[in-house]
This record gives C-alpha cells, structure tokens and sequence, in this order.
C-alpha cells in the first residue's frame, strides 16, 4: 500500500475517533491490506492524536490473547497499539461516554510498569519480568472504530488495537512474589458477578503476551521505554457498558480497579 493511501486510511480512522462515528472495515475495501499496511495506518492515526490533541505515547497494549476473546471477535490473532496520557483514568473514575467512546467494551486485565528498557526481537519471558517494576489490575475499554465490530485482524491493527481507555488499579506489586499463569481474576457489572478468568487464559502466561509484543513491535523498530504501562490482554470475554454501568474487578492476593461510566 503506498503512503498516500496509507496517510489517507490513517486520517479517516482519527476523524472517526474525533466524531463518534465508525466505518466500513478496510478489509472490505482494500482486500490486499497487510498486517504492516495496518500497523503504518495506525501509526498515521497516532501522528494526528499527537500534532493536533498534544497527546503523548506512555505505553502498549496487545489485545485478542485469550480464546475466549479471538472467538467472540472472530480474530484468531493478537493485535497490538499504543497507550497516550489522553486514555488513561484514576481507579474509580468516571468515564464519559457520549462523545468518548462509539461502541466500548470492557476487559479485565493484568498491567505491567517496565522499570528498564526491552526491545524485540528476541524478549524472552525472563527478560520481560527482569524489566517489570510492578504488576496491577486494570480495566481496559475497547472501543472499535469499525463499523458493528466487523474486523479482522487488519482492520484491529489499523484502529489501533481497538483501544479506547483503560483504568489502572492503585495496588501495584512486585511479579516476582505471584505465580502470574495462576493469578485469578473475578468481574462484576452493577454489583453482580459476571466472569471469572486466570492469568493463563492470555498466552498460556501474561510474560508471554508481554514478550511477544516487545518482538512484535521490536520487528517495526519500536521500543518498551523505562516507565512506560503494558497491558497484556483480557483473561475474561469482553463487555458491552454504557452509561449507567458501573464494572469492578478484584486480581485475587493484589487488589481491584473500578470503572463507572456516565
């Protein structure tokens, strides 16, 4: 795909983030599209956030980890972007959803802070939890772009992985004292039990998810900086929310995170 188009497919995707409205998917439009085709398309919607909202890259994320996810999306591969100051909330924020969010989701999930720099190829899972300073629990608020969620992995990639926001619980701790594939997530939606989930449900591992993004990422030139958040995907199905719903989730043995959105 050469640059014009892809600059033009970036910007149509952060006209769509700025006006609440989706898109047909480019996999419908563009059928020769290419993982790297998306991967630079995302990367022109990053430039637009950053040049006309300030907004500044303070972390990563890869998303459709777990099987349970890949089924319900019907993408059978993770995706990956990036994390700005403008995405993040204080645990038990309210979060806005007319004119914030199109169509958000909500996904449990387990954030690493890096306190050393990693970059791909070749992070292995020991090499991710020597550079982490802390794990914590986290919401996640997908939010796709894209026409009824009608992507393939193109399209995610593009859009940069779905993302929307995320919440950072205020317990942090140290990996090194939990068994992460064993860690046990619990999720509940207006006070009621919704899902359940461990660790393992993201790649076997979370150091594994972690690790296959700094690679994945690496292969593009693209570095995990000292400081910088990393989340590791959804151990349980996503959730449709809107105004009104309230999700809490407790990562057992470390702590909880809450989100209520208006």
């Amino acid at each position: 795909m050469d640059k014009q188009k892809i600059e033009q497919l970036g910007d149509e995707l952060y006209r769509a983030l700025r006006s609440g409205e989706t898109i047909v998917p480019f996999t419908e439009r563009e059928p020769d599209i290419t993982i790297e085709d998306a991967y630079y398309i995302s990367l022109q919607m990053l430039k637009r956030r950053q040049e006309n909202d300030g907004e500044n890259i303070v972390g990563k994320k890869i998303g459709v980890t777990s099987k349970v996810v890949q089924d319900m999306l019907g993408v059978h591969q993770p995706d990956f972007g990036f994390l700005t100051d403008a995405m993040v909330y204080a645990n038990g924020a309210e979060v806005p959803v007319a004119g914030n969010l199109i169509q958000p989701r909500a996904e449990a999930e387990i954030g690493f802070r890096l306190k050393a720099d990693l970059q791909g190829p070749g992070v292995t899972e020991a090499d991710v939890l020597a550079a982490t300073e802390c794990i914590m629990p986290c919401f996640e608020i997908v939010d796709s772009r894209i026409d009824n969620w009608k992507i393939k992995i193109q399209d995610t990639v593009a859009d940069n992985a779905s993302c929307g926001v995320y919440v950072l619980g205020e317990a942090e701790v140290d990996p090194r004292d939990f068994d992460l594939p064993n860690l046990a997530v619990t999720v509940w939606k207006n006070g009621e039990l919704l899902s359940e989930g461990k660790g393992s449900a993201v790649q076997g591992n979370p150091l594994t998810a972690v690790a296959w993004l700094a690679n994945t990422l690496g292969a593009f030139g693209i570095p995990f900086k000292a400081g910088e958040v990393i989340l590791s995907g959804s151990v349980v199905p996503l959730e449709p929310v809107v105004a009104g719903d309230s999700m809490k989730m407790e990562l057992h043995g470390i702590g909880t995170a809450e989100v209520h959105f208006v």
